[in-house]
């Protein structure tokens, strides 16, 4: 059994990671880090874990890599850059699930995040773990970098057709709705007030969301040349999920079903993609509690464009359940363990 450890225990991503792991064959859980929580049973801070065999939540401290042998790191923004050396000169492996380690220009990074990177080095030995994208360099690393959940949602709804050249890469437009948790656990803001929320959709972070420039940075790669990417994140009234239309032009002509035909050829070794028939659209409901992604094309023939629409959940495809994916392959073990369960429907 391969030990793991999971630090910020008691956040979303940090629970959502107990959930999928207790159901994983290959792995035990020997240790939790919860500041908030030390000395208590991770029960206390999630319910739904109350009189599972877990141990003891403690905080985080210097002999802490003695306990595992894969550490989850999911902290806040500007927290793992200044734990993830020490755990790697132990030989550990690390999935952070923040955005220390996803630019591999630290100065991009310190623009968007407003914090100076501690661990320039590492930002170019991370692996960005989109495992449809980079799967064989996520086999190899020692440090992979848990991608954010807009981008998730964007980036497997466009690679495609941006590494196939069906679009122009230079025109897309990304519209994206998701639930309050992708807040994270701690932020208490009025607009996340049930009372504030409810009943209301409101975009927020318009053309200055910090997802962008990782979206940016991935399109980019796949098709060889610097993009810009207009971006616009919605927070909608449920709790998980995010569902993605982005536009953009065509380069050439084609079908509804030619461009899905594409799409299945790409993803065919995915088994966490779904490409839907003609004529189906995604929805966060279908996705809900699963590491699943759905996708979903129309080529609209009268403006000459792809949208490419895509649904996962947050908490699952979108941080905790691809998170544990990347650790699988970082394993060696099968992509899917303990991760391949359908999700939640009603």
């Amino acid at each position: 059994m391969v030990r793991v450890g999971i630090v910020g225990a008691s956040g979303y991503a940090g629970g959502e990671i107990i959930r999928y792991l207790l159901g994983h064959p290959e792995v035990k859980i020997t240790y939790l880090a919860s500041d908030t929580y030390s000395g208590r049973h991770i029960g206390s801070a999630f319910p739904n874990l109350i009189g599972r065999d877990l141990p003891v939540c403690a905080s985080f401290g210097d002999t802490a890599a003695d306990e595992a042998d894969v550490f989850f790191l999911a902290q806040h923004h500007g927290w793992a850059m200044n734990v993830a050396p020490q755990l790697l000169d132990a030989g550990k492996k690390v999935i952070d699930m923040s955005a220390d380690f996803r630019f591999r220009d630290a100065e991009t990074y310190e623009q968007w995040y407003k914090t100076e990177h501690a661990a320039k080095d590492l930002t170019r030995r991370a692996t960005y773990g989109l495992p449809e994208l980079k799967r064989e360099a996520v086999r190899s690393a020692a440090l992979v970098a848990n991608p954010g959940c807009y981008p998730t949602g964007a980036l497997l709804a466009l690679a495609p057709a941006v590494s196939k050249g069906l679009i122009d890469p230079a025109s897309i437009i990304i519209d994206a709705k998701s639930g309050l948790s992708g807040a994270g656990r701690s932020k208490f803001e009025l607009g996340y007030l049930f009372s504030e929320a409810d009943e209301s959709v409101k975009p927020y972070a318009v053309a200055d969301h910090r997802h962008t420039p990782e979206i940016e940075q991935e399109i980019s790669e796949l098709c060889g040349r610097a993009v810009r990417v207009s971006f616009t994140p919605h927070l909608v009234p449920m709790v998980r999920g995010i569902l993605t239309t982005a536009y953009a032009s065509l380069v050439r002509d084609a079908t509804t079903a030619e461009a899905l035909d594409l799409y299945r050829q790409r993803y065919a070794d995915s088994p966490f993609v779904v490409v839907l028939g003609e004529g189906e659209y995604p929805a966060t409901k279908s996705v809900a509690g699963s590491n699943y992604c759905h996708i979903a094309l129309k080529v609209d023939p009268r403006t000459g464009r792809l949208v490419a629409m895509s649904a996962i959940d947050n908490m699952g495809k979108g941080a905790a359940g691809q998170a544990v994916q990347d650790m699988n392959l970082m394993l060696g073990l099968p992509e899917t363990a303990g991760i391949e369960h359908a999700g939640l429907y009603p």
